[in-house]
């Protein structure tokens, strides 16, 4: 009896890590890494440290640097009733152009207030979600421990990079259905970069690897879906548009604002180191 228990534990074993052509040639047991235990030691993603210049490519984290230095200038910064940053500091942050937003670049909208640009909205939540920033009274102000990690590149993008992952919702500002799309596996769209991003690619490309790995619902193939039930635009546009164009980690071909290819940057090959299959 024990040997046909042991048997059967040792053919599971060899299921779990069996390579698998849907996920790159990765095992169940590596994909539940990816998955869960993104950048574990045991998950073929690692994050480097980088050189300080190199962390000056990272669109939103050098934003969230930016308002962080308003906080610190500021020792309290008051927010608007609402919670929201003041005129004055969301237009500053702007004019910086860390982050061009393509509505008001074409004058299609116009910049007001902190909800007028979704990426100053996402600079301030992450900020709030942070442990190097504490909300007290409507006002912002730094931590300890935002106060000694201040001149510390390392420490402060891989905690945002952390929260923006894990934290936030990649579905906030959109209206698709599915919640999970792009940020479920966000490792596999790493793997994927890694792998065919040496040349640009179309989005379609990836979002057709990532959504039959997973399985999602919906008929991805499906061009003539609803909006909100379009699996493939909603990873082209938070995997793309939303987290990897905003750290800087794709160069991209653009149409009307949106990614239609992409390629990895310098930045990301400096960024990541990714173990192939075993």
């Amino acid at each position: 009896m024990d040997f046909i228990n042991k048997y059967i534990l040792e053919e599971i074993e060899k299921q779990h890590q069996q390579a698998l052509d849907d996920f790159e040639g990765y095992s169940p047991f590596q994909m539940q890494l990816i998955l869960y235990k993104t950048f574990d030691i045991e998950s073929p993603i690692t994050i480097n440290k980088i050189d300080d210049n190199l962390y000056n490519e990272i669109p939103l984290f050098n934003q969230i640097k930016y308002l962080l230095n308003i906080i610190k200038d500021h020792k309290e910064l008051l927010l608007t009733k609402k919670g929201f940053l003041p005129v004055k500091i969301v237009a500053d942050i702007y004019n910086q152009k860390f982050i061009k937003d393509y509505a008001i670049e074409i004058g299609i909208t116009k910049l007001y207030k902190e909800s007028d640009v979704n990426t100053i909205n996402l600079t301030r939540i992450l900020i709030e979600l942070s442990p190097f920033v504490k909300k007290r009274n409507n006002k912002l102000s730094l931590t300890k421990k935002g106060t000694h990690a201040f001149y510390n590149n390392n420490i402060l993008f891989n905690n945002f990079f952390e929260i923006f992952l894990t934290q936030f919702n990649w579905g906030y500002y959109d209206g698709y259905n599915n919640e999970e799309i792009g940020q479920l596996g966000f490792g596999f769209t790493l793997i994927l970069l890694n792998k065919y991003g040496n040349q640009f690619r179309p989005v379609d490309f990836y979002a057709n690897k990532y959504l039959k790995a997973f399985n999602f619902e919906n008929d991805y193939t499906n061009e003539q879906l609803y909006f909100a039930d379009n699996p493939k635009k909603a990873y082209n546009l938070r995997s793309f548009d939303r987290c990897l164009n905003y750290f800087g980690l794709i160069e991209t071909q653009e149409k009307y604002g949106e990614s239609i290819a992409i390629k990895r940057s310098k930045l990301f090959e400096n960024l990541f180191k990714i173990r192939g299959n075993v």
